[in-house]
């Protein structure tokens, strides 16, 4: 068993978490069980969580926040934490992706992470057999609150159909998956088109790739192997990946089309029909 004593607080963004967390706590004067009882969970968590065993989550930085009036310092140190859980490679992609103004992604294997339920995202993630499911998975969702902003990014996805048909999962997540991606229907940030088999060829079939604009730094391009990611800002690059995206949403279905689209699959292959509430533009 590790001793919180010897954890370097310095050593990451979890180590701290969890030599701040005992610090915290004992300057209050209550042992674990006692916190736990507070925060509605075992003693075991938090001891588990001081001592860097478990990854904690949002919900329980926020209670221990309330519970030890620290003003919101686990709220603010939870984000941190949970980037630090994903791929060392995929770090500043996330970085960059959570400072973007504008973003638009092709995606020819699976949903856009950021539209993931987490059902969805768990199926996913396990097929690379991680020895911390949970701790990938809670950092997954963890990016997606970018989405909460005042002013989120705005953000264009193309799913190629194919997407639509993998029941990754299985179907009911699959349904309730898409049935996520209809909540963005008429949505005025994130908009959602789907590219039809019926396009045959065309402008990305060698993959999926990502592009970000900033307010302040160059624009990106993202693209994903089996083992690694790698962005650029080369112009040439750029300005190829813009090209090719042009022709992708020019192919694409518009965004009510795909809509029904997703409906229609979800009512064929997946056994129910979900119609899309109505929603006020954000």
């Amino acid at each position: 068993m590790a001793n919180i004593q010897s954890l370097d607080p310095t050593a990451s963004p979890l180590d701290y978490y969890g030599w701040e967390l005992r610090r915290q706590r004992e300057a209050h004067g209550l042992k674990q069980g006692q916190l736990g009882d507070i925060i509605f969970c075992t003693g075991s968590l938090v001891g588990q969580i001081e001592t860097t065993k478990k990854v904690p989550t949002r919900d329980f930085s926020e209670r221990v926040d309330a519970a030890l009036g620290t003003d919101g310092l686990f709220s603010r140190l939870i984000g941190l934490v949970l980037r630090s859980q994903l791929p060392a490679w995929f770090q500043p992609y996330a970085e960059m992706e959570a400072k973007a103004a504008y973003i638009s992604t092709y995606q020819a294997q699976l949903v856009y992470g950021l539209l993931q339920t987490e059902e969805y995202a768990r199926a996913v993630l396990a097929t690379g057999m991680p020895d911390d499911l949970e701790g990938l998975l809670a950092a997954r969702m963890e990016r997606q609150r970018i989405l909460e902003r005042e002013r989120p990014p705005l953000a264009w996805v193309v799913l190629d159909e194919a997407v639509l048909h993998r029941p990754v999962g299985g179907h009911e997540v699959m349904r309730r998956q898409l049935a996520r991606l209809l909540e963005f229907a008429g949505h005025r940030w994130m908009h959602v088109q789907v590219l039809p088999n019926e396009a045959g060829e065309h402008a990305s079939l060698a993959g999926s790739f990502t592009a970000m604009r900033f307010d302040d730094d160059p624009d990106m391009i993202y693209t994903e192997d089996v083992i690694s990611g790698h962005m650029t800002a080369n112009p040439e690059t750029i300005r190829e990946a813009a090209l090719r995206y042009a022709r992708l949403q020019a192919a694409a279905l518009s965004v009510e089309d795909s809509a029904e689209l997703i409906i229609r699959v979800m009512e064929e292959r997946y056994g129910d029909c979900f119609q899309p509430e109505e929603h006020p533009v954000a």
